[in-house]
């Protein structure tokens, strides 16, 4: 890639420092706000893997920055969202990559199109939110996707993908799979939604039953079901404009029935979730909090006070200093537990 060959609208020696929810230090020698695709098109020259890195960024709040980044960072700024179908069953509505997550949850429920309700308050972008397949309190993205488009970087064209074509896993998809997150081929630039005309309410977890509870709601409509999930996350997580972090930092652990069957056998109050595919999900926070992590710092990181599944920056730390306290962390619940924890952020 020859710099000087770039459109203007491309910057040079770029600071990430505020572009990253843990408030990591690094730059980016190259970084373009991307609002259309046509800026998409005119840097589909410049992709050659090998030869220059491009990475995707979308609100940064999912993300470990390691160090400076030698390549081009696109941040995805397209935004818009509109009902773009519907049919006896459902309502289809698409809104563009830069979109917040949270804002385009609400706003959907504004209009009176339930579906997403339990994924309410969870930072990042929409374009994020299939790459990750988000999930929380039994749902997840991919549960309620249809379609996104995405311009391939190599080809120099927009392509369709449908669910079977995301190939969703627990907070995985084909993005991730197949590395397109990290090298930039497959842009995310819409996604589109098929929120359900026969909803049905998801309640079943702890955390919301008993918000509901409190409130003295017996049969919950979406709105409320939004309400009691924000109300659990802010009582939990830290506000990342106060305090940096990314959110939930580990995958919650899916092991063996047998091995389930033996860690509660030892730890009977284990919070754990039966499978479909008859593995058990355990809780991470809970594993990390019982490995005496929850409100323990190490240097400049630690893990939050309020909910040990949360790594959070007390101030100047660096990627550094997040991977020695992510490996700690690892180390001692694998000691402790036989279970190994997975990070949930993009190290870059």
């Amino acid at each position: 890639m020859h710099a000087a060959d770039l459109p203007d609208f491309v910057e040079r020696e770029a600071n990430l420092a505020k572009r990253n929810t843990l408030g990591l230090p690094a730059h980016a020698a190259l970084y373009a706000r991307i609002t259309s695709v046509e800026q998409l098109a005119a840097l589909a020259d410049f992709y050659a893997p090998g030869d220059c890195r491009f990475f995707v960024l979308g609100g940064g709040s999912n993300l470990v920055l390691s160090g400076d980044f030698d390549g081009l960072v696109l941040h995805m700024a397209m935004s818009g969202r509109a009902l773009v179908g519907e049919d006896a069953d459902a309502w289809y509505v698409r809104a563009g990559a830069g979109e917040n997550w949270h804002d385009f949850v609400q706003w959907t429920l504004a209009q009176g199109w339930p579906g997403l309700e339990n994924l309410s308050l969870i930072p990042g972008t929409v374009g994020a939110a299939p790459i990750q397949n988000i999930g929380a309190y039994g749902l997840e993205a991919g549960d309620r996707f249809h379609a996104l488009t995405a311009f391939d970087m190599q080809r120099g064209e927009s392509v369709r993908f449908d669910r079977a074509g995301c190939r969703f896993g627990y907070r995985d998809s084909v993005f991730k799979q197949e590395g397109w997150h990290l090298d930039g081929r497959f842009v995310i630039t819409d996604v589109t939604f098929r929120l359900p005309k026969h909803w049905q309410p998801l309640t079943g977890y702890a955390d919301i039953a008993k918000e509901l509870a409190a409130q003295a709601i017996e049969e919950a409509d979406a709105r409320q079901i939004a309400d009691a999930v924000i109300a659990v996350r802010q009582s939990k997580l830290p506000d990342p404009a106060e305090i940096p972090n990314t959110g939930s930092f580990f995958h919650n652990p899916v092991v063996a029935a047998a091995t389930a069957e033996q860690l509660l056998a030892a730890y009977p109050n284990l919070p754990h979730y039966p499978q479909a595919d008859g593995g058990v999900k355990l809780a991470a926070g809970w594993l990390i909090d019982q490995a005496g992590w929850k409100g323990k710092d190490l240097g400049p990181v630690g893990m939050y006070e309020k909910q040990a599944l949360v790594l959070v920056n007390r101030g100047g730390a660096t990627g550094a200093d997040v991977l020695a306290l992510m490996q700690a962390v690892q180390r001692d619940v694998q000691e402790k537990f036989g279970v190994e924890l997975t990070p949930e952020p993009v190290f870059l």
